[in-house]
């Protein structure tokens, strides 16, 4: 049975005091649920929540890193780094990151095979933008940012993988993919998976849905055959609505 995940990336968001309030929120609200619940604090608040979250079933994941071990890359962090204050999964390949910083699929090729050097668990993310989807290529370019940065891994590897689809068009922007579109595409992502390295991988691979999940879209979104969870923005900012999104898987 593939794992339920719901995990919240929180971004450029909450002080140090923030984070602490929300997670001893979350901590009284969280749910009884078969689900495992991830948050990703910013990079100076890690440890802290990390120590926060500790009593409880929540993991603190990292937003990013980079992939060198060490050296004269000033305002970057290692996966050596997270390792050592009992951070072990990163998310890799955000739409933002993207975007805003010009990270295209080879250096998240090298980003992946350094986490994985180091047994850290990736939540992968991809996914087309507006002009893809109005064109119809949407899944020509979802097929390209998987096989180029992941296609390479022996199969093993697949163990430490999270998938998320991110469609780009619906973070941040009110826009949600249809649950009847996020089943496509993630439908196609499984026989993609499957036609590299078989049917076995392919059905044990989680692959959340990223974009604008809400309180009230959640559940038929999860409900979908192959969806198994959600990579959530803005909604996980507040304990409320997080915990209801939890409570829809």
């Amino acid at each position: 049975m593939r794992r339920k995940i719901v995990a919240g990336n929180w971004k450029m968001n909450n002080d140090l005091s923030a984070t602490q309030a929300l997670l001893t929120e979350l901590k009284k609200q969280l749910p009884d649920t078969q689900a495992e619940v991830m948050v990703a604090p910013t990079f100076v608040n890690l440890f802290p929540a990390f120590e926060a979250a500790r009593t409880s079933k929540i993991q603190v994941v990292a937003q990013n890193m980079h992939f060198a071990e060490s050296g004269a890359y000033t305002g970057e962090v290692s996966a050596e780094m997270l390792g050592s204050i009992g951070i072990e999964a990163v998310i890799l390949g955000h739409s933002e990151r993207r975007a805003y910083f010009g990270e295209d699929d080879a250096l998240l090729a090298k980003k992946v095979d350094t986490a994985l050097s180091h047994e850290m668990e990736i939540i992968f993310c991809f996914g087309e933008e507006l002009d893809d989807r109005k064109s119809g290529n949407h899944f020509n370019i979802v097929e390209s940012q998987l096989k180029n940065a992941l296609f390479h891994l022996a199969p093993d590897a697949w163990d430490f993988i999270v998938l998320a689809y991110e469609p780009v068009w619906a973070i941040g922007t009110g826009e949600t993919a249809s649950p009847e579109q996020a089943q496509e595409m993630h439908e196609f992502i499984r026989k993609t998976i499957a036609s590299k390295y078989g049917q076995e991988i392919a059905d044990r691979v989680s692959i959340l849905y990223g974009g604008s999940v809400k309180p009230n879209n959640a559940q038929e979104i999860f409900s979908k055959p192959d969806v198994d969870g959600g990579l959530i923005g803005g909604a996980s900012l507040k304990a409320e609505d997080f915990t209801a999104i939890i409570k829809s898987i």
